[in-house]
């Protein structure tokens, strides 16, 4: 009988953990799926943000020059109106750029990027950033879906709260780099909203980068964001988990 209750034994925990390995297997497919699918929309928005910014962008320049230039006969009024048609021109299409893909961000590098954002913010709300000594450059697809992140953060921020303040936070410790990114707006139910567009934006490109992360949000008390993204962000290999 002890011997007949030891194999059983035996046998269900063989079961457990055969079940166990095939549902980390399945969680791990389905984060690569994720990153996968994110991989492939920054490259196309890279694309398309490249073809803008380096194309339109240089031709509606070029035009502007001309423009500028051209002998209009005395007739200033014209000359005006087509210099502001082709400046809204220009800033449209920087703008369309820089929504799809921050294209000068490798070579900018993230920290400048992020400040020229929080510059482009500031009339709508005060934002700091302290990012604490040693931080080093991160790998670009990292350093992209951080910045979408703090971009996605901010827009929701100043477009559904009450917020006057946001603050950002970085730093590298010697596993992982922590993001903290809060704001002192109404705060929000997560249950409520995390099905919204914002949410999901953000906690996708979270799980492309293999991090943890924790929401911290009482009404009336503000809102917080908590990411952990190790310094190895690789996905194991599958075969690890057998």
């Amino acid at each position: 009988m002890a011997f007949i209750l030891l194999a059983y034994r035996s046998f269900i925990s063989r079961i457990i953990k055969e079940k166990n390995v095939q549902h980390e297997a399945e969680v791990l497919h389905q984060k690569k799926l994720v990153l996968e699918n994110i991989k492939a929309q920054e490259e196309e928005r890279k694309r398309i943000a490249v073809m803008i910014h380096d194309d339109i962008g240089n031709r509606l320049n070029i035009l502007s020059l001309w423009l500028n230039n051209l002998d209009t006969k005395g007739d200033e009024v014209i000359k005006k109106n087509i210099y502001s048609q082709m400046s809204s021109l220009i800033d449209a299409s920087r703008s369309i750029s820089h929504s799809l893909y921050p294209v000068n961000l490798e070579s900018v590098g993230f920290v400048l990027y992020v400040e020229e954002l929080i510059a482009n913010l500031s009339h709508k709300i005060n934002i700091s950033m302290q990012v604490m000594p040693g931080f080093e450059k991160k790998d670009i697809f990292i350093e992209v879906q951080l910045y979408r992140i703090i971009q996605e953060f901010t827009t929701n921020v100043i477009k559904h709260s009450t917020a006057t303040d946001i603050w950002i936070y970085i730093k590298d410790y010697p596993q992982h780099m922590a993001v903290v990114i809060s704001d002192n707006g109404q705060g929000f139910d997560y249950n409520l909203v995390k099905k919204g567009m914002g949410i999901k934006n953000i906690e996708s490109r979270i799980k492309s980068m293999n991090a943890t992360h924790k929401w911290k949000s009482l009404l009336n008390k503000g809102s917080r964001l908590i990411i952990l993204i190790p310094r190895n962000h690789e996905f194991p290999n599958q075969n690890s988990l057998n």
